[in-house]
């Protein structure tokens, strides 16, 4: 499925020549195809019908301020759901569906890490976990595990409150960062 969004959709430029969009992809894919490519972005059933229903999108950008909208705010529910198909950092996620494949790519630069960080990671995982009562999520893509590893230990300090909040603009960040990867 994921590949049919990584097809072009024809539209023409300023000068009249053909030129791709994706944008037109999730306009014109059925509501199912469009629903299934968002829940791939974050595993949030009423986010992806609401950008779904507010189709068609002029642009890109239209529709990832959609997306930023509509997670705004996440009912702890809808955080609880996301974060259940997130692994955890430094693990390697296993599968063939479209957010396992999100995962493996947005963790590229941390599964390279050293065996002190890695092993590090695995600890502040444990003791994440064992504090909040889900796993770390952090948006990954474009940060090296030493940073990955100091936002961890950094975030261990703070109050539950404060921690559900950046958990949910992590996933936030995450989703539309997904979604503009489908899109572009």
């Amino acid at each position: 499925m994921e590949e049919c969004f990584r097809n072009t959709e024809v539209a023409k430029d300023v000068g009249g020549s053909m030129r791709s969009t994706r944008v037109d992809r999730l306009n014109s894919a059925g509501t199912e195809q469009a629903r299934a490519m968002l829940l791939a972005c974050a595993a949030v059933p009423r986010w992806a019908d609401e950008i779904v229903r507010g189709r068609p999108y002029a642009s890109v950008e239209d529709a990832l301020e959609a997306a930023r909208q509509a997670a705004q705010p996440w009912t702890d529910e809808e955080i609880d759901a996301a974060l259940a198909r997130h692994p955890r950092i430094g693990e390697r996620p296993e599968g063939g569906e479209a957010d396992a494949a999100h995962s493996r790519r947005e963790q590229a630069g941390v599964t390279g890490a050293g065996a002190d960080v890695a092993r590090r990671l695995a600890e502040g995982n444990r003791a994440y976990e064992a504090r909040f009562g889900h796993v770390f999520l952090i948006r990954a893509a474009g940060r090296g595990p030493e940073e990955i590893l100091a936002a961890l230990d950094e975030r261990l300090t703070n109050d539950p409150a404060t921690e559900r909040r950046t958990a949910a603009e992590q996933l936030r960040e995450i989703a539309v960062l997904r979604l503009e990867g489908e899109l572009t």
